[in-house]
């Protein structure tokens, strides 16, 4: 899952950024409107974190240009702007939760997973394929009953193969599962990781296999 972190102080978004990454999202950040529109004319996001205050125009007019433009993307308001007028005029505009400044990463966390939690963007929690068991909240995977540890990176391949089992996916929706746009990634590192997922879920017993389709990416078959 890939997040938009907006947020013009540098030593919060680091923070901000390095919670939700342990949390098991792929973060890019924005420290400007200007820099988040152009994030998001590139990349495809599930949530937004968005901070009122920015430096080029106010977060409170980013939403009204957002929601016009008929992008239903959540956002989570994440602001020190904390009087009833300022959240009921927030959320008023569009904006589907608003977390006051300072708060604790876990409720971050939390509140990031609730919001893709409903309906309109509800996404399992808890997925499976063959003998595999992913409970994504938790970041931790089961092969037969058994726990098997994987890095943050094995666990973002297995996310986004495991919720599209049985079809290619490309490399570059796995790019975009794996990277932060600001990282230099090698030609190789893609297939780097898909080999060391290989070799784990090979060495904990899975049927699951994961095969190339040359030139467009990878697809996860599980037994019948």
């Amino acid at each position: 899952m890939r997040i938009l972190l907006v947020e013009d102080n540098e030593r919060l978004a680091a923070l901000m950024a390095e919670g939700l990454r342990e949390a098991g999202f792929t973060v890019d950040q924005a420290d400007c409107a200007e820099a988040a529109r152009d994030l998001l004319a590139s990349y495809g996001y599930d949530l937004i974190t968005l901070d009122l205050g920015l430096p080029d125009e106010d977060g409170e007019a980013f939403i009204r240009a957002l929601r016009q433009q008929g992008q239903g993307i959540p956002v989570l308001v994440v602001s020190a702007r904390n009087g009833l007028d300022d959240r009921v005029r927030g959320l008023n505009l569009g904006a589907d939760d608003f977390l006051v400044k300072p708060f604790a990463m876990p409720e971050l966390v939390a509140r990031v997973r609730a919001l893709l939690r409903r309906p309109e963007t509800y996404v399992a929690t808890v997925i499976e394929a063959g003998d595999i068991r992913f409970d994504t909240a938790a970041r931790s995977v089961e092969v037969g009953g058994r726990p098997v540890m994987l890095a943050r990176r094995e666990l973002a391949l297995l996310e986004v193969l495991m919720r599209r089992a049985g079809r290619t996916v490309p490399r570059a929706a796995i790019d975009d599962a794996l990277y932060d746009s600001e990282q230099d990634v090698t030609p190789n590192a893609i297939d780097a990781v898909v080999s060391r997922l290989r070799r784990q879920l090979q060495q904990a017993g899975s049927g699951v296999r994961i095969h190339a389709v040359r030139g467009v990416g990878y697809f996860l078959e599980s037994p019948e």
